[in-house]
């Protein structure tokens, strides 16, 4: 049987948190190969981004229960621990990379990171090995500068000027993730003006085969999530992963089906 809605899920940074702040975009080593494994034994199969949107321009027809695995930024740590565990299972991802920083570290987290940490980015050489096992690597803006913002100068500067630089690398760069999510319709013309093919948001839901190009809907895991907590997310397109919203979700389909709701 074919999907008719796909999830996307989101992460950030793969390795040790050391505050409540870190501890909601960054995942442990050990509790990323737990979420692999966990939706590797529920039978989710990851498919890479061309395949996923393939599937949206009814080119291809997906497994029942195919996802999306993204990372925004472009941590050093998902080189360094995530990747060994996607390759044992032969999963693809899709990382979207802060184009002007590459090699260096998130200095747009510096005063958002109550300790005022900041972490290793991916550098070229690492980019082009992720991306001949299983990788593909699109855009973020330059600097991770909110765009809604930024006058219309620094909005090109940061959708045209990271497409163009990415593919100065030999990156192909066709898709792009807004910044901490948020765009207006400004933004999403900037971000087509730029020359990007689609884009991906943080708003919570499936993609159905006529989601918005430019409005695509990516599920937040947070480091404290269980597996448990991923597998209730996945299942209902939501960020919730808690057990009163699995139960309120069965609740809901228990009383449409009796014609009570």
């Amino acid at each position: 049987m074919s999907s008719e809605r796909i999830p996307v899920l989101m992460y950030h940074r793969v390795g040790d948190a050391h505050n409540m702040w870190e501890r909601k975009y960054c995942i442990s080593p050990q509790r990323f190969a737990e979420h692999m494994r966990a939706l590797m034994q529920s039978n989710w199969q990851a498919v890479s981004v061309d395949d996923f949107m393939a599937w949206r321009h009814g080119n291809k027809t997906l497994p029942k229960k195919a996802f999306l695995i993204s990372f925004d930024d472009g941590f050093k740590g998902v080189y360094e621990h995530a990747w060994p565990v996607l390759r044992q299972y032969h999963w693809p991802a899709v990382m979207f990379l802060v184009s002007n920083l590459i090699g260096q570290k998130d200095a747009w987290s510096k005063n958002e990171n109550p300790e005022g940490r900041t972490y290793s980015l991916l550098n070229r050489a690492e980019i082009a090995e992720m991306a001949q096992g299983g990788f593909s690597f699109h855009g973020h803006s330059r600097n991770h500068r909110d765009l809604t913002t930024l006058n219309e100068t620094d909005l090109i500067d940061e959708t045209e000027g990271c497409k163009a630089e990415l593919n100065l690398l030999g990156i192909p760069c066709r898709y792009f993730a807004y910044p901490y999510g948020r765009f207006s319709e400004r933004e999403m013309s900037a971000v087509k003006a730029a020359g990007f093919e689609a884009a991906f948001s943080v708003q919570p839901g499936f993609n159905r085969p006529d989601v918005d190009m430019f409005h695509i809907r990516r599920l937040d895991i947070f480091g404290t999530d269980t597996s448990a907590m991923l597998l209730r997310k996945i299942t209902l397109g939501s960020n919730d992963g808690r057990l009163t919203a699995w139960a309120k979700y069965y609740l809901k389909q228990l009383q449409s089906r009796l014609g009570l709701g």
